[in-house]
């Protein structure tokens, strides 16, 4: 039987859609997320999707348990905002796992937050339930960039919701924040940068807006109302990203993440392949390596993506659809790549670490015949990888242009 390492669960609530965002979500909160700024956005009663949507997602949980050996080092719960969700839906979702024997083996339990719903109370029910690390969704400190987003939360709530995660015992939180968007400037990107390492995250995600096909931000694109960040000042504001978190001690150990390096004895983790074998950070973000080294993860819920075996798939992106049939959620997107594929695939996937790709795994992966090879030495001559005593990497100048770079090795 096949073996999942790690979970991944979809909460599609909001209350309120994002103009940046094309993942899955819908609004399902008072006021159906045209409520006003200062409202609570943590209802006292979950809205009537909530219940089904749980009974929903812990049927599909078992049934996959009778077709795969679940065994999570790591579980990652996004959205959507997950924290939407009562605290008592919580305790009953981090029960029933419990007594399934799925937390037994987890590190790493990470829960994607918006910064206003978190609370004391739903905090003290995820730790007590065996969450250590929680994400939150800041994206910007500046009302004004919030606004280009449509991004609705308080800019004050990040500091706020930081001390709550760490009173509750949750030392290991990340920040999620973007750069390049309309309108802002170096010195605005500074003063975000300030912000974000005031609450001392142990992790940073940086990423560099873009303008996702459905999306309502890329509408606006398309009608003239708001022009994309011009590739000079956003090469120079990833430079400064980079600058300002490698000088407050922070790992930049993907394109797009860093985590902040420790004087505490570095933990080799167990699932990492065999051509992996150096030591890693335990600040890193553990699912998201998985994920880098095309490792085996199950997707719960609707919009979920999954990874077994070289098999691909995805639950179908409609709620109404996914609460309707049982066990078997609707899927789409299934595809089994074939081997050259698939070596493409992790090659891409594998270099957006910054250690790259370990030589003894290209050599086992790249036959002679595979173009890919010719084409990774002229890459190489451009000056955008370069090969170390183990590994093959992105260069410094590479990291300006990764997606560019790695779509050649596809």
């Amino acid at each position: 039987m096949s073996h999942a390492s790690a979970l991944y669960f979809h909460v599609p609530f909001c209350f309120h859609k994002c103009h940046y965002c094309d993942f899955y979500s819908i609004v399902d909160a008072p006021g159906h997320g045209e409520a006003k700024e200062n409202e609570a956005a943590h209802p006292t009663m979950p809205p009537a999707r909530q219940l089904p949507f749980l009974d929903r997602l812990l049927a599909e949980l078992s049934h996959r348990s009778t077709q795969l050996k679940l065994e999570p080092r790591t579980i990652f719960v996004g959205g959507g905002t997950p924290t939407l969700l009562s605290p008592d839906l919580w305790r009953r979702w981090l029960s029933e796992m419990k007594q399934a024997g799925l937390l037994e083996r987890v590190t790493e339990f990470t829960v994607e937050a918006n910064p206003e719903t978190v609370t004391p109370q739903l905090l003290d029910v995820l730790v007590e339930g065996g969450v250590n690390r929680i994400s939150i969704g800041a994206q910007s400190f500046d009302p004004a960039m919030l606004k280009v987003l449509e991004r609705w939360h308080d800019p004050m709530a990040v500091g706020k919701a930081a001390k709550m995660i760490k009173s509750a015992g949750i030392s290991n939180f990340n920040i999620d924040l973007i750069f390049a968007i309309p309108g802002q400037t170096l010195a605005m990107l500074d003063e975000d940068i300030d912000a974000v390492l005031s609450h001392e995250p142990m992790h940073v995600s940086y990423y560099s807006l873009i303008f996702e096909p459905n999306t309502a931000m890329n509408q606006r694109m398309k009608l003239g109302q708001i022009t994309p960040m011009d590739e000079e000042t956003e090469r120079a504001m990833y430079a400064r990203v980079m600058e300002r978190l490698s000088a407050a001690g922070f790992e930049h150990y993907e394109v797009s993440n860093w985590a902040r390096r420790s004087d505490e004895v570095i933990s080799r983790s167990p699932w990492r392949t065999k051509s992996h074998e150096d030591e890693v950070s335990p600040l890193r973000c553990h699912h998201n390596l998985l994920y880098w080294q095309n490792a085996n993860w199950l997707g719960i819920g609707p919009a979920a993506a999954s990874h077994i075996d070289g098999h691909r798939w995805k639950n179908e992106p409609h709620l109404g659809r996914y609460l309707a049939m049982s066990p078997e959620p609707p899927t789409q997107d299934h595809e089994h790549l074939p081997t050259n594929e698939s070596v493409g695939e992790q090659l891409m996937l594998r270099l957006r670490l910054r250690e790259g790709v370990a030589l003894s795994w290209l050599s086992e992966h790249l036959v002679e015949s595979d173009g890919r090879a010719a084409v990774i030495d002229e890459i190489i001559k451009l000056g955008m990888l370069e090969r170390t005593a183990t590994h093959l990497r992105l260069t410094s100048e590479g990291l300006f242009i990764a997606d560019a770079v790695l779509a050649k090795l596809l």
